[in-house]
């Protein structure tokens, strides 16, 4: 009997049809990247200094320039930069006041100061989140609850919609999805307070982790074995150009409304996929809905121009043998040795991946004064991810790549600890090496993970798996800082270890280099097995015959 990924071979597993639903599939994830960091612009916050409307007043009359009038109202610290919280204790209803000297009596002890109490003036020409809800000095705060909330949604979306997806087809749940992202996001346009506004950043992360698991999982299962790298390569390419095109966006529209007016609507056009994206065959198949799988086989074939085989027919015999899970949860990837196993690991490797990379990032940072262009170069520097992958995950093998990028990242953690701070651009030099080894491991354990479940919990468990990746996401800021505190290197301490583990651990998941999507646990045990028979071998491919 056939397996599918055999049946692709057949009717063609990398032909223009492939390529169609690749580029249909990730086009939408350019906008998944505006959901992800267009925070950056959507939450800057900008230079700002207390607002003295009573001094403006006397500004008129006197003709004073803003720098001067900031002069008047604003302390400066030590680092001869004005205050940003507290302004001068001044009744500018004084006859005593006048245009040449209105500061007479003021002296720079902290008892002529006051907290801001009347507002706040913001320097640039760009409205943000924080300009709008006033989120600075004891409200600054709040600045980072909006993409904790939307790490949050990410969390609780893995674990709903990777169920859903799994239940109800990929192509459902991404359409839905989709319909709830874009909601959720006018929602936030038009939110009339900062807790209405994180409300709804939450539904846009449940919303944007169901929408991208589910068509990712939904393109990884038209292709063959052969060329599902493509695919994440694909897909990292396409969150690399979304990057690359926010800080463009955002430079020319100034007020944060209208620039997540602008980021929103976009995702309503990919509705139209009801009518040109196909349900995933082999999630079909694993329902055992044959003849709809069957008639999207019969169209790539079509589309290829070819025909059917005779022998692939066969296919349509398999759903008796086969014993899926049709109704799948949690439980089901602990329930086998193997799937426990590599579920565990998995749950480690995307959560290190996260904390890793982040706390890198934070620590290394931008220094240059331009946002914009700032933003653009970091992006443009992550552009070499997919192409380095694509070209190495298929000759070394999946394994391997993971054990050397976890290997690359948590020694360049541990050596920066060794480099004295004299030499800082060795040292951000190597925090970048450790950077990029940490993106590729994850780009890897992303493609992975995938490739490790079968069909009828392949969405469930790359939601499942990946959510850890989102604790990891709400956990980093705080352990950096945290750890910083106690000591400057601690974190780097802290980042190479786990690295380090995780470089042992996955050299315990089977290698899936050159092998059929499992279809049952059977094949996921399978896998495990010859892996473990194999483990020097290049042949890991096993030989299923049930779908």
């Amino acid at each position: 009997m056939p397996t599918f990924d055999e049946l692709l071979v057949g009717i063609g597993d990398f032909g223009p049809y492939q390529r169609k639903i690749c580029f249909l599939g990730f086009l939408p994830v350019t906008l998944f990247a505006f959901v992800l960091m267009g925070i950056v612009f959507l939450g800057h916050t900008p230079g700002h200094w207390c607002w003295t409307p009573e001094a403006e007043e006397i500004q008129g009359q006197c003709g004073w320039s803003q720098e001067e009038l900031r002069t008047f109202t604003i302390p400066q610290s030590s680092q001869s930069s004005y205050s940003r919280c507290e302004r001068f204790s001044v009744d500018w209803n004084s006859t005593e006041l006048n245009c040449s000297h209105p500061l007479p009596t003021i002296s720079m002890n902290s008892t002529d100061r006051l907290a801001c109490d009347r507002g706040w003036q913001f320097d640039g020409s760009h409205s943000t989140i924080v300009t709008e809800f006033s989120l600075v000095c004891t409200e600054a705060w709040k600045t980072d609850l909006n993409q904790a909330f939307l790490t949050g949604g990410f969390f609780l979306g893995a674990l709903v919609t990777g169920f859903l997806a799994d239940r109800f087809g990929r192509k459902l749940c991404f359409l839905i999805s989709m319909i709830g992202l874009g909601v959720s996001g006018m929602c936030v346009t038009f939110s009339t307070s900062y807790t209405v506004l994180l409300l709804f950043r939450t539904l846009q992360g449940f919303f944007g982790k169901g929408a991208w698991t589910a068509v990712y999982v939904l393109v990884i299962e038209f292709f063959g074995s052969n060329n599902r790298k493509f695919v994440s390569f694909a897909a990292r390419s396409f969150f690399s150009l979304g990057l690359a095109i926010i800080p463009g966006v955002a430079y020319f529209i100034t007020s944060w409304k209208m620039l997540q007016l602008t980021m929103t609507l976009p995702i309503f056009l990919f509705l139209a996929y009801y009518w040109f994206v196909p349900e995933s065959p082999r999630w079909l198949l694993s329902q055992q809905k044959t003849k709809e799988a069957m008639k999207i086989v019969r169209d790539i074939a079509k589309y290829h121009g070819k025909s059917l085989p005779e022998k692939y027919s066969e296919v349509e015999l398999l759903e008796e043998k086969a014993k899926q899970v049709i109704n799948p949860s949690v439980v089901d990837l602990f329930q086998t040795p193997q799937l426990r196993k590599q579920t565990l690991i998995l749950i480690y490797a995307w959560f290190t991946s996260t904390v890793v990379f982040q706390g890198l990032v934070m620590r290394l940072g931008l220094t240059g004064g331009n946002l914009f262009l700032d933003f653009f170069i970091a992006a443009a520097v992550e552009l070499p991810t997919g192409m380095v992958f694509y070209l190495t995950v298929g000759r070394v093998g999946r394994r391997p790549l993971l054990f050397f990028s976890y290997m690359v990242g948590g020694i360049a953690c541990l050596t920066m600890l060794f480099i004295p701070n004299d030499f800082t651009w060795i040292k951000k030099t190597i925090a970048i090496i450790g950077r990029f080894a940490i993106a590729l491991g994850s780009e890897t354990v992303n493609f992975t993970n995938a490739e490790l479940f079968p069909t009828p919990l392949r969405n469930l468990g790359v939601s499942l798996c990946s959510s850890s990746g989102d604790m990891g996401g709400i956990v980093a800021p705080f352990l950096l800082f945290r750890l910083a505190s106690i000591w400057l290197e601690l974190p780097l301490l802290v980042y190479g270890v786990m690295a380090l583990v995780c470089s042992g651990l996955v050299l315990l998941l089977p290698e899936t280099k050159d092998t059929d999507l499992p279809e049952t646990i059977e094949d996921v045990e399978a896998l495990g097995r010859r892996s473990t028979c194999h483990f020097l071998m290049k042949d890991t491919k096993p030989k299923n015959d049930i779908i």
